[in-house]
């Protein structure tokens, strides 16, 4: 270095050494922004919505004596959140969709970070980066930065969304602050995870897992009023116990806010205490060759899902267990209540009044996490090939449509296991309980909804062949789309041929009813065509193109 290089170097001041750094936060923002705008998007515009329904459904004396009544159902606790401040509007959209968003919310913040951090560090995309004067841990926590702020906008539109809305404005303070800071709690755990595992999968089943523990505990301190402590460990308990429109209390939130920054910083320190591409918890060396269902590309497809396949099915058999224990006191609960059980008919929700009908419209739901498995499983196919996992296996002479083909039969099938385990475990959870739900009635309620599941990954596969990095979003366009749209269309009234775009708009209550053919046949015959292009787009793009 020449004498004349320092002082140069120095001339260009603070300004020159923080440019690196404010390209990286761009980097971050253009990696998540598409993501961000349609969370925020949708959880404002669910909260409007529901707002807006608030002086239709209290209109009726009858419905609003029911809604009140709810808070003594352990049941309905137990699945949808204590009921507090019902006679607000702002109290009736924080039970109605405050769940609901929070979660929503707390899974994109965990798919958002671990992707573009430990996703993009394993793909090699950081090599150049941390080998410039941008370090790790500024690295990290410029990518935090960013995904943090979709939180705080979103908890921001939520209050600022309830304002307009003439509800009070301490609730509306303590909602939106509530959600926005469970979001960044979320972000910070899935830091930590980042830091912990050496590769993109076990980070985000990890942080996934916190999140469905973290569920778990407030659900069952809803219901379970021994064990109403445990909302105090549970982030989504915190934001219960803040009350919003009711308590107003700002302890809890304090407390969450504490724990994100808490684990944040940990999150920080550990990345100051690891390799690049690297983990806290080393990837395993020197164990024993595992050669099982490496025999052929079809074994490998299915060797490749089975772990996640684990993980789902716990989480989606977790959930319907506790529908099939629960189902008994909630028929009974809304048997005795007419009025409630009609204001659900007239949302869509027929037959609640029976097991077969509140199983039929739980099983609904079912298309929605099944939907994103097979997304998720798609465009885990596209990282294997962008990150090199499948380069050496397609240098074979294995023909491309063989190994996609391969792919999308071992998530069809795993996605059949998610399916056949849910309705088991309902059925076994009623029968528990001393109801009465047929298992070829349970099976048949949960195969009602799988031409959503395969519209789901036939969108996926048409992404892959055409358009690699929407795979994801694409794959959940038919599922969690399409029940977003039904929702959004029957709260405004909209036209039938507007309804009728949702693909759950043409299911039947199975087993209230029997099945819709007609309609599973056009689905079935939408998610063939779909994979078809897909594949052919496949055949003819570049690899990892």
């Amino acid at each position: 270095m020449s004498i004349g290089t320092l002082p140069a170097s120095r001339a260009l001041g603070p300004a020159a050494e923080s440019a690196p750094g404010r390209t990286v936060t761009w980097l971050a923002i253009r990696q998540i922004r598409r993501g961000g705008v349609i969370v925020t998007a949708l959880a404002g515009g669910m909260t409007t919505l529901v707002a807006a329904t608030y002086d239709e459904v209290m209109a009726d004396p009858a419905a609003a004596g029911s809604l009140r009544a709810l808070a003594g159902n352990p049941a309905i606790r137990t699945l949808f959140g204590t009921p507090v401040g019902l006679d607000t509007a702002g109290g009736f959209v924080v039970w109605r969709v405050g769940t609901v968003i929070a979660v929503l919310l707390a899974a994109w913040s965990i798919l958002a970070t671990t992707r573009i951090t430990r996703g993009e560090e394993d793909s090699g995309r950081w090599d150049l980066l941390l080998a410039g004067r941008v370090p790790l841990r500024v690295t990290l926590i410029r990518h935090l930065t960013a995904v943090m702020a979709v939180p705080a906008a979103t908890g921001a539109a939520i209050t600022a969304t309830l304002l307009s809305a003439g509800t009070a404005p301490a609730g509306a303070l303590v909602h939106g602050a509530g959600i926005g800071l469970l979001g960044m709690f979320f972000v910070a755990v899935a830091a930590l995870t980042a830091q912990i595992f050496p590769a993109r999968s076990p980070a985000t089943g990890a942080a996934v897992a916190v999140l469905g523990i973290g569920l778990l505990a407030r659900m069952v301190g809803d219901g379970v009023t021994a064990l109403g402590w445990l909302h105090w460990p549970s982030p989504f308990g915190l934001l219960a116990l803040s009350g919003p429109y009711v308590h107003d209390s700002a302890l809890p939130l304090l407390l969450l806010a504490a724990a994100t920054v808490l684990v944040a910083a940990v999150a920080l320190v550990a990345a100051g205490h690891r390799d690049v591409r690297g983990g806290l918890v080393p990837a395993a060396a020197g164990r024993r060759p595992r050669v099982r269902l490496l025999g052929s590309v079809e074994m490998f497809a299915v060797r490749r899902v089975l772990r996640p396949l684990n993980g789902w099915m716990i989480g989606i058999g977790a959930y319907y267990l506790l529908i099939g224990l629960t189902a008994v006191s909630v028929t009974d609960f809304l048997h005795d209540n007419p009025a409630l059980a009609g204001e659900a008919a007239s949302a869509g929700f027929d037959g609640l009044g029976s097991i077969a009908g509140f199983a039929a419209t739980l099983f609904a739901l079912l298309a929605l996490p099944v939907g994103g498995f097979t997304a998720v499983r798609m465009s885990a196919f596209i990282t294997a090939e962008t990150n090199g996992s499948l380069t050496m296996l397609a240098s074979r002479p294995v023909s491309r449509t063989r190994l996609i083909g391969a792919e999308i039969a071992a998530t069809a099938a795993a996605a059949g296991v998610l399916v056949c385990g849910a309705s088991l475990v309902t059925w076994a959870g009623v029968t528990m309980t001393g109801g009465r739900l047929a298992m070829d009635a349970a099976l048949r309620g949960t195969w009602n909804v799988f031409p959503i599941v395969l519209l789901s990954l036939g969108a996926a596969v048409l992404a892959v062949g055409w358009a690699p990095r929407w795979a994801g979003l694409a794959g959940s366009l038919p599922a969690t789309g399409g029940f977003l749209l039904l929702v959004i269309a029957e709260s405004v009234g909209a036209p039938d041929v507007v309804r009728g775009i949702s693909p759950f708009a043409h299911l039947a209550p199975v087993p209230l009813a029997a099945a819709e053919a007609r309609a599973s046949v056009a689905m079935l015959g939408m998610a063939v065509a779909l994979t078809v292009v897909g594949v052919v787009g496949y055949r003819r793009r570049d690899w990892r193109g």
